[in-house]
């Protein structure tokens, strides 16, 4: 089944006479019926996500009673096991239908989170995170590979852009359903919203099972057995046939893609980025800055709108090698600014502090939604798509382990040495971005010479970057 394209009906309308209106626009952003169903999913699960994402750490804290230590390490348990799961989801998703294992980890998932209301003390809370966190990277993993083979081109990296566009709103609703609970500040209150959560996840599956087998990895055929002469099977020959057969899979494996595991590696320093707005911007602003710490709140708001706004629109044309590295040469530089102007705002008076923290977390969002383009599109056109799974899996690993180092690099550096902390910061970010910017220009130098050549010959091949 042809994908659509995404911009057909807004151009459709537009050619009639006058602008497509958002409406428009926007239904023509998910005309494709695998990205309705995936958005409709999203939008539903995501907001049961942003309910826990706001109650979770007060929850354990003030309703279970874990000390903060013990609460740490719950979230460490729980990122940690997604680490497995980002590479076991992608595996899983090339060998069995991905549409069964979406529906069957989001399941369990939101059974999960309901049995947090259960959770009364230090072991179950962590057995019950770890859980979740294991099927919720492992489905994150199988979305990946869905989007990998339900969509081609520019359409795939459109479809993770209107994902991560609804997954923003989602969430901002979901925890501004959360603050209910800490504003009420019963134990009732925080259960019923967790519980709430997880029922939301259990209603997305009504749309993730409505998917096409489309999404699911062709079927792999297992080599003939090889028969004698007179009719018999050879069983030498046909266990070498079947070894041969295995020896050829494994040829597709990511682990034997040098320059894809070294995108991978770049994409997960570069990540590190969510980890200082998540944790350095916030203790930056309380210990150095005059600024009020409700000016964090803030910051979170503005990176969602811009998110929310510019996601989809930039990201246009990232299946473009070149583009790819062009907007991740950008983003390189932004993210590398935008920690120096984040470090000025130390010492300032509040007025200037503010204004200097908010032209930092404009520069960050931008860094974030353009490293966030260019690494979807690299990420899906240099995979093998025999085994477009474990390549997600692999690529969904690296920002896992990213977002694990994350914290200890950002107060190795910003928080414990000021200045220079997060100018060594920025120099991070600006060497992993300008890498990438260095490995997509590479791979399409080798694709065009490729295509040179093939045009030379007569035959029209263009190989796979």
């Amino acid at each position: 089944m042809p994908t659509v394209d995404p911009e057909a009906a807004a151009e459709a309308g537009a050619a009639k006479g006058g602008a497509p209106s958002f409406i428009a626009r926007l239904a023509a952003s998910v005309s494709d019926p695998v990205l309705r169903i995936l958005v409709g999913a999203t939008l539903i699960s995501r907001v049961g996500r942003g309910i826990f994402l706001t109650v979770t750490v007060l929850y354990f804290t003030f309703i279970v009673g874990l000390a903060p230590h013990e609460v740490a390490i719950v979230l460490s348990a729980a990122s940690a096991a997604g680490v497995i799961a980002s590479l076991a989801g992608g595996w899983l998703a090339d060998r069995y239908s991905a549409k069964r294992l979406i529906v069957l980890f989001t399941t369990i998932e939101g059974v999960a989170l309901i049995a947090y209301v259960f959770a009364g003390d230090f072991v179950t809370a962590l057995v019950i995170a770890v859980v979740c966190g294991l099927f919720e990277q492992g489905a994150n993993s199988t979305r990946s590979a869905i989007i990998a083979r339900a969509f081609t081109g520019e359409s795939r990296v459109h479809a993770r852009a209107v994902l991560r566009t609804v997954t923003n709103v989602a969430i901002a609703v979901g925890s501004g359903l959360g603050a209910l609970a800490l504003a009420i500040g019963t134990a009732e209150a925080y259960r019923v919203l967790i519980a709430g959560a997880g029922v939301l996840y259990l209603l997305g599956i009504i749309q993730l099972v409505r998917l096409p087998s489309r999404v699911d990895a062709p079927a792999r055929v297992p080599a003939e057995p090889v028969t004698t002469e007179t009719g018999s099977v050879d069983a030498e020959a046909s266990a070498e046939a079947a070894a041969a057969d295995r020896r050829a899979w494994r040829r597709h494996s990511p682990w034997r893609d040098p320059r894809y595991l070294v995108l991978t590696a770049l994409s997960a320093v570069f990540g590190m980025q969510f980890g200082v707005a998540e944790l350095g911007v916030p203790l930056w602003i309380a210990r150095e800055t005059t600024a009020p710490e409700a000016v964090v709140a803030a910051l979170l708001i503005l990176n969602t709108v811009i998110v929310v706004i510019f996601q989809v629109p930039l990201s246009r044309g990232t299946h473009d090698l070149r583009v790819a590295a062009r907007v991740s040469g950008i983003a390189a530089w932004l993210m590398a600014a935008a920690c120096l102007v984040y470090a000025s705002a130390a010492g300032l008076p509040i007025g200037f502090a503010i204004t200097v923290l908010v032209i930092a977390a404009t520069v960050h969002a931008f860094a974030e939604v353009l490293s966030q383009a260019g690494g979807w599109g690299l990420s899906f056109e240099l995979a093998d798509p025999v085994q477009a799974g474990s390549y997600q899996g692999v690529f969904g690993m690296g920002y896992t382990v990213g977002a694990l180092a994350a914290p200890l690099v950002v107060n190795a550096t910003a928080i414990s040495h000021g200045f220079s902390g997060w100018a060594v910061l920025a120099a991070i970010f600006l060497a992993s971005g300008l890498g990438t910017w260095w490995l997509a220009r590479r791979a399409a130098r080798t694709v065009e010479a490729a295509a040179a050549a093939g045009a030379a010959t007569g035959t029209g091949v263009t190989p796979a970057a």
